[in-house]
């Protein structure tokens, strides 16, 4: 099996997107960061600095973003970072269940942990179990019928990481 780097996913994406969907995928920036695509140079997708997770979190953003959000420098969303006000909070769990619910996908794909993130020190301990439900919920939603984007990412990833095990958990 081979060893799940963020370079090695970054690779995955690149050979699955850079042609059809002229996006690239790098890592070793301090702070992610999507870019959409300007004249001839592709959209892109920057992660946290070669941490694995990171690099399949900005994947799932982008494979839930629609056309429009992915022509938006960070998709257009808001970030406030911690610690956040309990709105603050609630409007970044919404936001985020999907997308750490489909990173999970990701993770399992090529036998990477996957570790829920608040982003927020001043979470409470009910909030985050709240939050980790969501995230539950979507997983188990989202196996069912992942996005396109989604879908072939995930048995991209699932072939490269010769993850057999998430080949057969996919067929049933």
């Amino acid at each position: 099996m081979t060893e799940p780097t963020a370079a090695r996913i970054a690779q995955v994406f690149n050979a699955q997107f850079l042609v059809s969907h002229n996006t690239m995928m790098s890592g070793g920036a301090a702070e992610p960061l999507y870019e959409p695509a300007v004249g001839s140079q592709p959209s892109r997708i920057l992660f946290t600095y070669d941490y694995p997770a990171s690099a399949l979190h900005e994947a799932a953003h982008w494979c839930l973003a629609g056309r429009a959000r992915r022509g938006l420098r960070d998709y257009g969303y808001w970030y406030v970072p911690g610690p956040r006000n309990t709105q603050q909070r609630r409007e970044f769990f919404a936001a985020e269940a999907p997308v750490q619910a489909l990173e999970a996908i990701f993770a399992q794909a090529c036998n990477v942990r996957f570790v829920v993130s608040a982003d927020d020190f001043a979470a409470s301990p009910e909030e985050l179990e709240e939050f980790t439900g969501r995230i539950e919920q979507r997983i188990a939603q989202r196996r069912q019928r992942l996005p396109e984007r989604a879908r072939s990412f995930a048995e991209a990833l699932t072939r490269a990481f010769a993850n057999t095990r998430a080949l057969e958990h996919e067929r049933g």
